[in-house]
This record gives structure tokens, C-alpha cells and sequence, in this order.
């Protein structure tokens, strides 16, 4: 793992969750879209060090809307920086970890993502996320 490279953070609603980080903490809206894939928006937030990643269902079949009606809105993932993302999956699954994804697919940004179950790793939801085919 090279780095974290983000925290995602499920909201309700993009629009009202926005002015505590920009307003409130004084961080800077990098840019929103949308996952048509994976049924969320997302707005992304420099903190600095690491970007928060805020994820809104788009619909009610939306993971992140099964996540919020579970758990509530807060932290949902952290997701590490990494290169060769299938040769770092290959290695996770020879090591017996439980992966969600086994081949990575396309998220926020055009990155290329895949995500550790969260059985594997103490309850923590971890996301791979490789950036070095040139995704934002």
C-alpha cells in the first residue's frame, strides 16, 4: 500500500453535507459526480494530507443507501493508494485475505478500485484504488 489516498464518508445528501466541511471546517471542494455504476455521487474534499470522499445513493438500490439505513451516515470505507492493482489483489488472495472484488473495476475518477470485505480486516471496509493509468 503506498498511501491512504482517501476516506469515503456516506451522506444522505451531498448538498446539505457540504457547507460543514467547506463553511464550517474551511476545506476546499475539489469536484462532485456521479458513479452511474456503483448508483452514487460523490464530492471529494481536500483535507490536506488525505481527501475525504463523500458518497450519496443516487437510488434506494445503492450500497451506500443500504450502509446508511444500517449503520447511519458517517465513515463507510478507507481506501490506500496503491500501483498494479490486480498484482496487489493476486497477492491479498494468496495470502487467504476475503476480497469483495477479485478483478478491479472503474470508480470516482476513472481510478481503478477493488475493496477488501471488511470480515477480512477487523470490520474496517478497505478500499484499493490505483490512479496510475492517469484517473484524477
Amino acid at each position: 500500500m503506498d498511501k491512504v489516498d482517501h476516506i469515503g464518508i456516506a451522506v444522505k445528501n451531498i448538498e446539505e453535507a457540504l457547507p460543514y466541511y467547506t463553511e464550517t471546517l474551511g476545506l476546499k471542494l475539489i469536484h462532485i459526480e456521479e458513479v452511474v455504476s456503483e448508483k452514487v455521487r460523490v464530492a471529494f474534499i481536500d483535507s490536506g494530507n488525505v481527501k475525504l470522499e463523500l458518497l450519496q445513493p443516487m437510488d434506494e438500490t445503492s450500497t451506500i443507501h443500504s450502509f446508511i439505513e444500517k449503520k447511519g451516515e458517517g465513515i463507510h470505507h478507507v481506501a490506500f493508494g496503491v500501483t498494479n492493482i490486480q498484482e496487489r489483489l493476486n497477492d491479498l488472495k494468496e495470502k487467504g485475505v476475503r476480497l469483495i472484488q477479485e478483478t478491479p473495476k472503474v470508480g470516482a475518477g476513472g481510478a481503478q478500485v477493488a475493496f477488501i470485505h471488511p470480515k477480512a480486516s477487523g470490520g474496517v471496509l478497505y478500499e484499493l484504488c490505483d490512479k496510475s493509468g492517469g484517473a484524477k
